[in-house]
């Protein structure tokens, strides 16, 4: 019996090594699994943070290409209309002088400045301006035109006699942005403006270069 007792004792360890061993095997063979499939998770999700970053990298272009175009639509809207004053007779003085159209009505763009009289160019385009003057004191009237310091244009008529009197002129010009148009007054001569508006400046962006 002992004998008996000592083949099957072996017989069931060799029976629990084998099923401990299939065991073993089937444990090693999961654990593969699962780090492959931990391994191939992780390459999904750095595909999928590659693509996310890519995506936020596209949206964050496209947002900057919108606000460009959102503050070039922006420069673009350039217009202004003023009046002179509204307190008459304006000169003559002793030397030329800058006229400030202090009545501003229109300033889309803020390019117009009423406290020095000057318009400056946002951007690189080209530009519309009209001018109407009017008189009523005997003698000379007229204004020059200056883009920065050089005169583009002199407009002046003598009146032999009181009364009102207008001349109405304008030019197109190529600006860079920053260059400045502004009106003078000649010395010796004057000009008339009331609440009416009988003497304006105006200008606009017609388009861009």
């Amino acid at each position: 019996m002992v004998v008996e007792l000592k083949v099957e004792l072996r017989n069931v360890q060799a029976a629990v090594m084998d099923i401990q061993a299939a065991d073993l095997m089937s444990l090693e063979t999961g654990l593969t699994a699962t780090n492959n499939r931990t391994s191939h998770l992780e390459t999904e999700n750095e595909v999928q943070a590659a693509d996310l970053m890519s995506l936020e990298t596209g949206l964050t272009a496209t947002n900057n290409r919108t606000s460009h175009l959102e503050t070039e639509n922006e420069e673009r809207k350039v217009a202004f209309y003023t009046g002179l004053t509204n307190i008459g007779t304006v000169g003559p003085f002793t030397s030329s002088t800058t006229l400030k159209y202090s009545r501003v009505f229109t300033n889309i763009g803020d390019a117009y400045n009423p406290s020095t009289g000057f318009f400056t160019a946002p951007v690189r385009g080209v530009y519309y301006f009209q001018f109407t003057m009017c008189g009523k004191r005997t003698g000379t009237m007229g204004v020059q035109v200056f883009k920065n310091n050089q005169i583009i244009m002199t407009n002046f008529e003598t009146k032999d006699e009181g009364g009102f009197e207008y001349m109405t002129n304008s030019v197109v010009l190529e600006l860079m942005a920053g260059d400045e148009i502004h009106l003078v007054l000649p010395e010796g001569q004057s000009l008339w403006d009331s609440i009416h508006n009988q003497s304006t400046f105006s200008g606009s962006l017609l388009f861009t270069l």
